[in-house]
């Protein structure tokens, strides 16, 4: 099966969900985390229960963002977070689910509400006890003029960049909104994704349960791939738009 195959089943699909992984964002320059050169080779990880009890990790965990903040604010949507914004507007895609952080998708064009971020979002920072949020520009600032691990001005909380860290709780409705996509769409499309991190792996494998096709597109193998419809190794940007008919 082919590219052309792929064209097919799109244009026959009226109910397509997209789920998309570091892969995607790495072709607009966003650093992965987990990959051998990632991130998490060079800096060590802190998980959600050291951030919390221990200040000496806050200070390294902000540290970190403070790093990494700029690139991801001023990356750009690719050719494949425009691929989905083209089958938005041809009434196909009912939702995007991501494990992505960096609000792309968003600013790529997609609407909020059909975007389900499964790991959150780096582009706020949020108080871990009474839940109010301040922008990653406006907490990064406060780290740079010596707060190096803000609290909410609000009621004293630690606050934290709005993302799901290691051995932190996934946002229910979120997970729960995804599985009910992944459930009622005709096509899964995953794209960019190792499909090893859980939950969020298995809704590929809901999808295919529920009776849709599950095409992948990855530049690695991944241990859904003997599941899939049809599977494409090769670069987002460049295959993805040939699928959806964008180029």
């Amino acid at each position: 099966m082919s590219l052309e195959t792929a064209r097919g089943w799109i244009d026959e699909a009226q109910r397509i969900v997209g789920f998309t992984g570091a892969g995607i964002s790495t072709e607009s320059g966003i650093p992965d985390f987990r990959s051998r050169n990632g991130v998490w080779s060079r800096r060590r990880m802190i998980y959600f229960d050291e951030f919390v009890s221990n200040e000496a990790d806050r200070i390294e965990y902000w540290s970190q963002k403070l790093v990494s903040w700029p690139e991801m604010r001023e990356a750009e949507p690719n050719a494949g977070h425009d691929a989905f914004v083209d089958l938005y507007r041809r009434g196909k895609l009912q939702a995007l689910i991501t494990q992505n952080i960096e609000r792309l998708h968003q600013k790529s064009g997609l609407p909020n509400e059909i975007v389900f971020e499964l790991h959150g979002t780096t582009t706020e920072a949020a108080c871990l006890t009474c839940g109010g949020r301040i922008s990653s520009d406006e907490a990064c600032a406060r780290v740079e003029s010596g707060e190096l691990a803000p609290r909410c001005r609000l009621c004293g909380g630690l606050l934290k960049p709005a993302t799901i860290s290691f051995g932190q709780s996934m946002p229910l409705d979120v997970m729960q909104q995804a599985q009910q996509a992944a459930e009622n769409c005709e096509l899964f499309i995953a794209v960019g994704s190792s499909l090893v991190v859980q939950p969020a792996a298995s809704l590929p494998e809901i999808a295919k349960r529920s009776g849709a096709r599950l095409i992948i597109v990855n530049r690695d193998e991944t241990p859904l791939d003997d599941l899939a419809d049809l599977v494409v190794h090769d670069e987002i940007g460049k295959a993805l738009p040939a699928m959806v008919g964008s180029v």
